[in-house]
């Protein structure tokens, strides 16, 4: 079992990764401080509640809880305010108190919904993510919580942080192929933004990683996790460093939007992201051969780097234009500096934006 501490002061929190872990749950949410007398609100999803939902329930029933558990339809369209309200009714109905918690189980959705519910219920109870996907070894540690708007991802939301990070690996091993790398999209993120070796690292063991290796894998989500809990322990609420955590996401969100939250997952759409960002950064001035090493490296994970011919450059632009980092016709962009090294850059012009937009329909692999 692998441990990794968040630390943010009172609100520090361990995360805990290993095989077969969920065993123990009722241990675990006794740790996190989740007494047996407040009842717990289980929130997952269609996909992923039949799968782990009903033996996570009866492990905390004999441990001594009262369980209580609410399913949403998986899929990004599920972090909206009215499946927000549907669960809070659920909440509400089963008696949650002051002293209650809520576990999610699932991936990076069910992880951002069911935290915004902890952190607004009552002005705030307990809250424990348990991620069943790649993707949410990045979303589940942080705090970020939130759910979306029909003009924007993650517009309405909060920083909210857990008392708890259960990975148990067994649960990755019901991914299918696509959700893997997409998941390992943010994986390699790490690496490309503070860790040159590890990005490599990953290159080097794309194959181990693709495949589900339990040893390869669960080095890189510790090392993943490790990254970014080093970063949020700095900066919690992103007032600087942690923002270097958004590489690919300006134009990642903006290409989510335009499909529809449906054409790319999350992890394809920050890796076309963070393509464009290293062609972004030759126009600053780097090297070219930066964007074309980290074209190689997303592409060793098989992952797209070009945007598809009918995706509009309006579009797009429009909807980042939604996003907290637009301000007065430009926009803040996190740029490579080289591999494992970034920069913050404030006031990137538009017309540079929308010829980063033009050159991702051109370069790059689409799968």
């Amino acid at each position: 079992m692998r441990r990794i501490k968040v630390a943010l002061g009172e609100r520090s929190y361990p995360i805990v990764i290993g095989s077969g872990i969920l065993e123990g749950i009722a241990g675990l949410c006794a740790e996190a401080g989740f007494p047996v007398r407040s009842p717990l609100l289980i929130v997952s999803d269609s996909a992923v509640a039949p799968l782990y939902l009903s033996d996570l329930e009866t492990r905390l029933e004999a441990g001594g809880y009262t369980v209580v558990s609410h399913i949403i339809p998986s899929g990004e369209a599920s972090k909206s305010l009215t499946v927000y309200e549907e669960v809070m009714t659920t909440a509400i109905s089963a008696g949650l108190d002051r002293n209650s918690a809520v576990l999610a189980l699932g991936g990076g959705v069910v992880g951002d919904l069911a935290g915004f519910v902890a952190a607004t219920y009552m002005r705030g109870i307990g809250f424990m993510q348990i991620p069943t996907t790649i993707l949410a070894h990045d979303s589940s540690v942080g705090g970020k919580v939130a759910v979306n708007h029909p003009l924007a991802k993650n517009m309405i939301g909060a920083f909210y942080q857990p008392k708890m990070v259960v990975y148990d690996l067994n649960t990755l091993l019901s991914l299918p192929p696509r959700q893997v790398r997409s998941g390992l999209a943010e994986v390699i993120k790490h690496g490309l933004i503070l860790d040159r070796d590890f990005a490599y690292w990953c290159r080097d063991h794309a194959a181990e990683l693709l495949a589900l290796d339990p040893e390869a894998l669960g080095y890189a989500l510790e090392r993943g996790c490790a990254i970014k809990a080093d970063v949020v322990g700095e900066d919690e609420r992103e007032h600087g460093l942690r923002a270097i955590l958004n590489l690919g996401h300006t134009i990642g969100h903006a290409v989510e939007a335009v499909g529809g939250y449906g054409t790319f997952l999350h992890g394809e759409a920050i890796s076309i992201g963070m393509a464009g960002s290293a062609l972004l950064a030759a126009k600053l001035g780097r090297p070219r051969s930066l964007y074309e090493e980290t074209v190689s490296l997303l592409g060793a994970l098989e992952l797209p780097t070009r945007l598809p011919a009918e995706y509009s450059e309006e579009e797009i632009i429009e909807a980042m234009m939604h996003d907290k980092k637009f301000k007065e016709g430009r926009i803040t962009f996190i740029v490579p500096d080289e591999i494992g090294a970034v920069s913050i850059v404030n006031g990137v012009e538009e017309s540079a934006v929308r010829e980063v937009i033009r050159q991702l329909k051109e370069e790059g692999s689409p799968w």
